[in-house]
């Protein structure tokens, strides 16, 4: 563990911690004083966690929280052997990686309220994770049921060639998905994109392996405020996709937000973007 403060005057310190099956390499970022709650980023697919560095800054500086962010197994800075090789799948994100980190977080503040923030993927698996039972709010933005054909015509078109036989066959003849070679910009192990693929043209996205290949979630674990943000011109997971997530928390206490570009000054924002710095301007309406 290495400890180092930012310009800021806050604190981060790197650390690895076990997923079954894998070592999850993580950072925290915590406040000058004691945190008031702490909080866990589980990131979008094809998001490395040093993405979401200057928001984590900024929740620990400005927001007084203890913030954790890692990678996903095979991918970023957990990544330990060629992907090639790798057999890591998204339901393996999802279920595992998401629910070692929780529990990571957990253990490191026994005694302070404990959040969630899911970006896009990072908020469809709590229902898996045990420490679920612990936390108190939950934060999603761009997380939602999405399927193909839920997409604006400017952006079909788009999605349709990125779930293409065609790019499914450069992905097994690859071993991996060359993500820059398909406009992803991050590469993406061949299991993590098959389950990807599978779920965003399948209608309810996962839900009908649920009780199949994949274990039964137990819904009652998310007990918490869940505030589900969509973005209005998010054309990836648009917010018709987000409000059919409630379906997966019922024991949740929902509220619903949309954040619309012109409320900020901002021209656009999209799926991916909310977390860049030159959008910082959205940063209180996501956690206030």
């Amino acid at each position: 563990m290495l400890d180092s403060t930012t310009q800021e005057g806050t604190c981060r310190e790197e650390l690895d911690f076990p997923s079954e099956g894998a070592v999850l390499s993580g950072r925290i970022f915590r406040p000058k004083g004691a945190p008031r709650a702490a909080m866990v980023l589980h990131g979008a697919t094809g998001a490395p966690a040093r993405y979401y560095r200057a928001f984590a800054e900024w929740a620990a500086r400005e927001r007084d929280l203890a913030v954790l962010t890692y990678d996903y197994r095979d991918f970023g800075a957990s990544m330990r052997r060629p992907m090639r090789g790798s057999k890591a799948t998204m339901a393996d994100w999802g279920m595992l990686d998401q629910g070692a980190a929780l529990a990571k977080l957990a253990r490191m503040y026994p005694d302070t309220p404990l959040w969630v923030l899911g970006h896009s993927v990072g908020g469809l698996w709590m229902g898996w994770h045990e420490a679920m039972v612990r936390v108190s709010r939950v934060i999603t933005i761009g997380s939602g049921l999405a399927h193909v054909s839920d997409h604006p015509w400017r952006y079909q078109w788009k999605a349709r060639l990125f779930w293409s036989p065609a790019v499914r066959a450069l992905a097994q003849v690859a071993g991996y998905l060359p993500g820059r070679l398909v406009g992803l910009g991050s590469d993406l192990p061949r299991g993590v994109y098959e389950d990807w693929r599978r779920w965003c043209t399948t209608r309810g996205w996962n839900q009908s392996e649920v009780g199949r290949s994949l274990p039964l979630p137990d819904p009652s674990r998310v007990t918490a405020r869940l505030r589900m943000i969509a973005v209005a011109d998010d054309d990836m997971v648009p917010p018709a996709a987000v409000w059919r997530m409630r379906a997966l928390y019922p024991e949740a206490v929902k509220e619903q937000r949309v954040l619309r570009p012109e409320d900020f000054g901002l021209q656009d924002i999209g799926h991916i973007p909310p977390f860049q710095r030159r959008n910082a301007v959205l940063w209180p309406a996501i956690l206030d």
